[in-house]
């Protein structure tokens, strides 16, 4: 475990060499890694791109545990577990995406609340490949296993990675993650991937609260609603009414918070 002085000679090293955003919340301050205009804006949007996540992430009790499934650079990963001081376990398969999320972990001081991996979360352990929108650090809609964009058709790929994948309910049994306070889902298509990976930790009393994309235009993501209440997690109709964007290429599509 690196030392005091030498975290903040990294922290120092990294800040001189790579351009990075300080953002200040309340009585806390945010550092993020910008090193292109796609995280920049994911910093200048972090509050109005997903308006009820931060609000759902202030909920989550102090010292809680999170599950950031689908993290891309850690924008809410970071806040949590500096506004929250949560103990945050990260999954985001994409490799440009996961070197900032590192990075941010490390710009933060936040190498003892937050595990990241590079690995994609779904319904099965397998290795296959991770399908790329676009070959840049910040971006998303990318697909794990098939080449499906965020409606589930199948649509071609500049670029392919390896990757793995595993499931949440592996991970808790395996004890390499805890039963999680909260859980948030964002993987732009396979969210019902991977709360079919997760039924027994759903189930678990101790998880108090799910935050999901949901996609109404597909049946498989209308699923998830029936299949979160079945393990004791219900929403509010109205909330997820109003996380739902009105236009653009995703209208329909928006934050579904479920509670217990």
């Amino acid at each position: 475990m690196a030392t005091d002085a030498h975290l903040k000679s990294i922290i120092e090293k990294y800040e001189r060499e790579s351009p990075a955003v300080r953002v200040a919340f309340g009585a806390h301050t945010l550092v993020y890694a910008t090193p292109n205009s796609t995280c920049l804006t994911r910093v200048d949007t972090l509050a109005s791109k997903e308006p009820h996540t931060l609000p759902w992430l202030e909920s989550l009790p102090e010292g809680g545990v999170l599950l950031d499934v689908g993290a891309n650079v850690g924008m809410y990963t970071i806040f949590a577990a500096v506004v929250r001081r949560a103990l945050v376990y990260a999954f985001e398969p994409e490799s440009q995406n996961f070197g900032i999320l590192c990075r941010n972990i490390v710009l933060n001081g936040l190498a003892d609340r937050v595990t990241a991996w590079c690995a994609a979360l779904s319904d099965e352990q397998k290795f296959s490949k991770m399908f790329l929108s676009a070959f840049d650090a910040g971006g998303s809609c990318h697909s794990f296993d098939a080449p499906l964009n965020a409606f589930l058709e199948t649509q071609k790929f500049p670029f392919a990675q390896g990757s793995y994948s595993t499931t949440i309910d592996a991970l808790v049994a395996g004890g390499s993650i805890p039963v999680p306070t909260y859980i948030k889902i964002d993987v732009d298509g396979i969210e019902h991937k991977v709360v079919g990976g997760a039924i027994a930790t759903l189930s678990n009393p101790s998880v108090k609260s799910v935050l999901i994309e949901i996609n109404t235009h597909l049946a498989e993501h209308r699923a998830i609603i029936e299949m979160l209440a079945n393990a004791g997690l219900v929403h509010d109709p109205a909330q997820f009414a109003e996380a739902q964007r009105t236009d653009g290429a995703f209208k329909g599509v928006g934050e579904c918070i479920f509670r217990r």
